[in-house]
């Protein structure tokens, strides 16, 4: 009965350690495949201020709660089964259904650009007499900013997809889920701390002291020029995004020459700097293939503009 005793106590010993490990293995991997996916978040970082520029203070967190809500459901309800489904039975399909993704990525951004350059803003708010937007607008707009974060979304899961490849289906699982819940609490946190920065510097302004009065003035006056220069990284990450899902895509179905063009710009970037400038010589291939990614998009992206432009029904729309 003793023997009995201690071997059962040391079989639960075992699957204990055996659990502990298994959970060490799915943090690792969850954090590889999380750091994989960085050049994403912040694209989804920078992408999501620019839909509450000029939006009653008020309604600030709860539209970003809105679009986090979405996001969190993009990715468990829908990106995580997706994945797990076609990456189990249907890798062959990954890329061309990410390329799609990517091209829409591309025409979104285009539109921005185009819409700059005729001086009409594609996320203007409209506000209502009380200063708030009018209920139809704010719902649309949350919208729009779900399905761009779906885009984005399914590119970061992709990313860490490709990560836990060799891992069996339900660590897979696990693994991708926790992703989801840290990269989406991550990235509207950090949102949510930029558009409330205002508030925060309004509050350190009616402080006694003067150094917090300083640096609270100071914080309200940048909250404009930041929250521009926001949106026009997001929409500088569209392009590049986009325009880097397509060059990859490309050379995984087999049509190089364009990503070795590419790579050959980067080696040759990278060569220019030796020894001790090594670290700069990686930053500016790094800065190569952004450049070029964001140039691809803008072109792929103009073609999808005129494209969708030309679409009866849709040119009406838009005039």
């Amino acid at each position: 009965m003793s023997a009995g005793l201690f071997g059962l106590l040391d079989d639960i010993a075992a699957l204990a350690r055996l659990a502990a490990a298994s959970v060490d293995d799915v943090g690792a991997a969850a954090g590889r495949a999380s750091a994989k996916a960085a050049g994403v978040v912040v694209d989804d970082t920078a992408v999501t201020p620019q839909y509450v520029q000029n939006v009653a203070a008020k309604r600030e967190l709860p539209i970003i709660w809105r679009i986090a809500r979405g996001s969190f459901r993009n990715k468990l309800l829908f990106i995580l089964p997706a994945a797990l489904v076609l990456s189990q039975w249907f890798d062959w399909a990954l890329t061309p259904l990410l390329m799609c993704g990517g091209t829409y990525l591309c025409y979104e951004g285009a539109h921005k650009v185009w819409g700059r350059i005729r001086g009409h803003e594609e996320h203007a708010p409209v506000a209502t007499e009380s200063g708030e937007l009018g209920a139809e607008h704010e719902s649309s707009m949350v919208s729009g900013a779900i399905r761009t974060d779906f885009i984005l979304s399914a590119e970061i899961m992709v990313i860490a997809l490709n990560e836990v490849a060799g891992e069996s289906f339900l660590p897979r699982a696990i693994i991708l889920a926790v992703v989801a819940v840290g990269i989406t609490a991550l990235v509207y946190g950090v949102v949510a701390l930029i558009v409330k920065m205002d508030d925060v510097g309004l509050a350190l302004s009616q402080r006694k002291s003067e150094l917090a009065q300083r640096v609270g003035v100071a914080m309200v006056k940048a909250m404009p020029g930041l929250l521009s220069v926001i949106s026009t990284v997001g929409v500088a990450a569209m392009l590049w995004v986009g325009g880097h899902i397509i060059l990859v895509g490309l050379d995984d179905l087999g049509w190089h020459w364009l990503y070795d063009v590419v790579h050959h710009w980067e080696e040759d970037v990278d060569h220019w700097f030796d020894g001790s400038l090594a670290a700069i010589g990686g930053a500016a291939a790094w800065l190569v293939n952004t450049l070029a990614s964001a140039v691809l998009g803008l072109l792929v992206g103009a073609v999808a503009l005129v494209v969708m432009h030309l679409v009866p029904g849709r040119a009406k729309a838009q005039h």
